[in-house]
């Protein structure tokens, strides 16, 4: 059964009974957000010392406007089709128009800010990618709802519309940021059609073209297999198929949008219904209900999920408009897995190329980066086990003052559910964020240094503990029912000293063992002068409850270039912090 909606049928969105209950539910329980006075949906932030772009205090609530997810909430009263929702929708559109910046001559030309309370002047830095972000939600407005609107209306998104296609043009990002380099082809080119902007149409074209090039020679999305961001660029690709007319683009979009499915499907692992790894970009370890009520929909229903018929969220506002389609012969990955398999992948060439190796199994999926960065949105070593209802993870990292430490650089290789690790540190590398927070004068403060083995949903009762006798070197497994982990550390060091085991956990459902470096006053570190910094680890994986026989590790660290080597496995160390191109050229060698 289909709604009908009470605006023009040749700009609907065919919504479903099922489409239309979520949306109405999500609507009445967004309502207690809305703010009449403003204008715009209110909600509690809490800003972290972590925290990117706001300069908000960290530590406190503080209560704000968001403007993306605004704008968001509009386009969905337009969608619901209640004439007072449509005039709610009017006002909110009226009030995010009047917050964009429109001077062609500012620095922040076409984007927004996060939050009403805190404008572009100060934030640090202004997000750039709000001229997408914000850019493709006026769009769905002005291709579906656009001939219904004022007169005047019409006018000012043209305006705002064309302001945000300008500034993607004007910023012109790589093609190696995968979801921002779709949705700005996006946003160009049907911002270009709708128009008639004949010089953004070629800009945009290029953009997308150069993009679609460069995807398949790198062999994949340079935000590479990302349970966030791969689903954004299938919304994305979603869109130009939808609404872009060039029929230069037809064939271009259709490659990119079955390669997408395919990487999902790939990585898929049926057993647990988890995203296996590895991951580029991921904000939880463990799936929710998005990926899996994409894939529902994507089926028809043919791939069971029942908590997207419970839960409503904000993908219940767009869920109509996206309406993916799931390649028939790339269903049946999601529903069983019955034999062992191991592939690699390359993401991106260069020196070194980045390739994933991934080993899904029934029991369990192990999967690894061959090089690449700690940052906290990286899973470069991350395995899962159990059930469909109860997943279980391990997740490699390495914590700066309790963050995880983007200058730590691991190189793995890996044969099955095996894996053979190293990490080195960069002392030109971020700290908390990759690019947007760089380490100064190869110098950083700090309180606390760990490497974190961190587990996550394990059963009441089960507490994985280090080595007894607390030596980094000393194998040990540890037995977690449905599988058993066997871990070795032969060679770990910061500034010259082991470290020392810890077991913890955040009372909820992680847990993990610590092998802690430093933890104390605040001390200074120049990363040039340290003396061995660097961590080998080796991990085996096997089904079921028993011992898991770990031969040693050996570290040959004597030697001009020292490697560590295990069962056939074989990897350099990086025995001193150095810079990320050196040690990136170092794990070249692998």
């Amino acid at each position: 059964m289909t709604t009908t909606l009470n605006i023009p049928p040749a700009v609907l969105p065919t919504l479903t009974e099922a489409q239309y209950l979520r949306l109405r539910r999500y609507l009445d329980l967004t309502e207690a957000d809305y703010d009449p006075a403003e204008r715009m949906l209110a909600a509690t932030f809490f800003a972290t010392g972590k925290s990117y772009h706001t300069t908000l205090s960290s530590g406190i609530p503080h209560r704000v406007h968001r403007t993306r997810e605004t704008l968001n909430y509009a386009v969905a009263l337009f969608d619901a089709g209640d004439p007072a929702e449509r005039e709610r929708a009017l006002g909110i559109l009226d009030r995010m128009l009047s917050l964009q910046d429109t001077d062609p001559a500012s620095r922040t030309y076409g984007i927004w800010s996060w939050f009403l309370e805190e404008p572009l002047s100060k934030m640090a830095p202004p997000d750039w990618n709000w001229a997408d972000f914000c850019g493709a939600q006026l769009l769905e407005i002005a291709h579906t709802h656009g001939p219904g609107l004022p007169e005047e209306m019409q006018a000012r998104v043209r305006a705002a519309i064309l302001h945000a296609a300008r500034s993607i043009e004007r910023r012109n990002v790589a093609p190696d940021y995968t979801n921002i380099a779709i949705m700005g082809s996006y946003v160009t080119l049907a911002a270009s059609e709708l128009y008639g902007q004949d010089d953004l149409h070629a800009y945009g074209l290029a953009k997308f073209r150069r993009f679609y090039e460069y995807t398949l020679e790198q062999g994949g999305f340079s935000e590479y297999n990302s349970p966030t961001y791969t689903h954004t660029a299938l919304d994305e690709l979603g869109r130009i198929q939808r609404y872009v007319r060039d029929p230069e683009v037809t064939p271009l979009v259709r490659t990119l949008y079955r390669r997408t499915w395919e990487d999902i499907a790939r990585h898929f692992h049926a057993p647990t219904r988890q995203w296996a790894g590895p991951h580029s970009r991921a904000y939880h370890s463990l799936l929710g209900s998005r990926i899996h009520g994409l894939i529902h929909r994507a089926t028809e229903g043919r791939f069971s999920c029942p908590e997207t018929e419970a839960e409503v969220d904000s993908e219940s506002l767009q869920e109509h408009r996206h309406n993916h389609v799931c390649p028939s012969d790339l269903e049946a990955a999601f529903f069983s897995l019955e034999t062992p398999s191991e592939f690699r992948q390359t993401f991106s060439k260069g020196t070194p190329d980045m390739v994933g190796t991934t080993f899904l199994s029934p029991a369990f999926t192990l999967g690894t980066i061959n090089e690449g960065d700690l940052w906290n949105q990286r899973r470069a070593l991350i395995a899962y086990w159990g059930t469909a209802q109860a997943p279980k993870y391990l997740h490699l990292r390495f914590l700066h003052d309790g963050w995880d430490f983007s200058a730590a650089r691991i190189a793995c290789v890996q044969r099955g559910g095996e894996a053979l690790c190293t990490v080195a540190f960069a002392s030109d590398g971020g700290d908390t964020h990759v690019n947007l927070d760089m380490i100064q004068n190869g110098t950083i403060q700090a309180d606390d240094l760990r490497l974190r083995i961190e587990f996550g949903n394990l059963p009441l009762g089960v507490r994985p503990m280090g080595p007894i006798e607390n030596e980094t070197d000393w194998p040990w497994t540890l037995d977690l029912g449905e599988v058993s982990i066997g871990l070795s550390l032969p060679h770990a060091f910061w500034d010259g000293a082991p470290g020392r085991w810890e077991s913890g956990g955040d009372g909820e459902h992680r847990q993990w063992i610590d092998l802690v470096f430093h933890h104390g006053p605040a001390r200074s570190f120049r990363l040039p002068e340290l003396k061995t910094t660097s961590i080998a680890l080796a991990l085996r994986i096997v089904p079921g409850s028993s011992p898991v026989p770990m031969p040693p590790v050996r570290v040959e660290a004597e030697s001009e270039l020292p490697h560590a080597a295990w069962e056939g496995l074989v990897l350099p160390v990086v025995p001193r912090p150095d810079t990320t191109a050196r040690i990136r050229a170092v794990h070249a060698e692998t």
